[in-house]
């Protein structure tokens, strides 16, 4: 009798793990087709949802660990917690600034200033694992990034602000408003200066210097920076361009793509109509609001531009139109770093196997 209660209990435990285990299973081939908000918390709290025993390797597989050589300009942050997910709601992507992750990372990243400068090297002494893809990162223009002949086939991936890059990290984009942030604003109010300019970084050979000469001489600009001793704090900075009806938003260097915050910042969240001079026209319009900036480009001269700067101020209505697209859209700024590091994580899986820069040099030097 007891012998016979024994095999009951022994055949009852063994029913119920086999449906624990069917269950498990059921619920690993659903996870597939769950919407991408329910794949997201399964890989924050596995446990949750799947049997014990697989719940870490199912996570870790999932997981991509990018893992940051050394911190750009020496500036680290806070890498605690889930960073991808906590703070821009990118899922199953890990940031660590650890050596001691070479070997399991999948992404190891490098900055190109630290390079060039000497404070930091090339880990090529330690065994790369085959899986692992070495990312150079830069947000200079071309002709500021050095000799890149050196590091032909060492490089998996490009991260810069070119659009074609592997990874592509803007200096600021547009993204739509919500529906409480569709408020008018009346963008000719408190204007004392016609144009300005905030420089500090002034050479003579430059573009840019020579397109100011030709400008100053037709209308009045005034200047603000380190090169007229004229310095602006931080926190006086766009309140100052608000009060301009155009800012200068010249690049130091013309190169396919190289709108940096000089355009997003300082000319949009300032409130000042953009004069810009970088890129090609088509490059300013396939990421700026129609209608939203002026580009040296399209006057026959300097002294035609300076004339249509001073008949636009004169105009309420033509200066208002353009800030319409205000209405509609609101400027977002890139600027930390973990930011864009957790973007590699997004397009991980769309990276080619097999790529190396052969010509890493010829690729970044292309269209200057």
């Amino acid at each position: 009798m007891g012998q016979g209660n024994t095999k009951k209990t022994l055949l009852s435990s063994m029913k119920k793990g086999i449906l624990f285990c069917i269950l498990c299973v059921v619920l690993l081939c659903l996870f597939t087709k769950w919407p991408s908000e329910l794949k997201t918390l399964a890989a924050k709290h596995p446990s949750t949802f799947f049997c014990s025993s697989s719940s870490s390797s199912s996570s870790s597989r999932n997981v991509t660990t990018i893992l940051l050589w050394y911190w750009p300009f020496r500036k680290s942050y806070s890498l605690q917690g889930d960073v991808c997910w906590d703070l821009y709601r990118i899922p199953y992507c890990r940031l660590v600034d650890q050596h001691s992750f070479f070997s399991s990372a999948d992404v190891v990243v490098f900055h190109n200033r630290e390079l060039l400068e000497g404070h930091q090297k090339l880990p090529l002494d330690l065994p790369r694992p085959q899986h692992q893809r070495w990312a150079w990162m830069s947000l200079e223009s071309p002709l500021h990034n050095g000799n890149l002949r050196k590091y032909a086939g060492i490089f998996n991936i490009t991260i810069t602000y070119r659009r074609d890059a592997d990874v592509s990290l803007p200096y600021g984009e547009l993204i739509p408003k919500e529906a409480e942030e569709l408020v008018g604003e009346d963008a000719a109010l408190n204007k004392s200066s016609l144009v300005c300019w905030v420089v500090s970084n002034y050479l003579t050979h430059h573009k840019r210097s020579e397109v100011y000469h030709e400008l100053k001489a037709v209308v009045p600009v005034k200047v603000y920076g380190h090169w007229t001793k004229a310095h602006l704090t931080s926190g006086a900075l766009l309140p100052t361009i608000s009060r301009c009806y155009f800012y200068l938003a010249f690049e130091n260097s013309i190169a396919k793509d190289y709108i940096t915050e000089k355009l997003w910042r300082n000319a949009y969240l300032g409130g000042a109509v953009p004069v810009v001079l970088g890129p090609s026209l088509n490059d300013y319009k396939t990421v700026a609001p129609p209608h939203s900036f002026i580009h040296v480009d399209e006057f026959a001269s300097v002294k035609d531009l300076g004339k249509y700067l001073q008949q636009l101020a004169e105009d309420r209505k033509r200066y208002s139109e353009y800030f319409t697209w205000k209405q509609q859209w609101k400027v977002k700024l890139y600027t930390d770093w973990r930011e864009r590091l957790c973007k590699i994580c997004s397009q991980y899986n769309s990276f080619p196997q097999q790529k190396y820069y052969t010509d890493l040099e010829a690729w970044v030097k292309a269209n200057i």
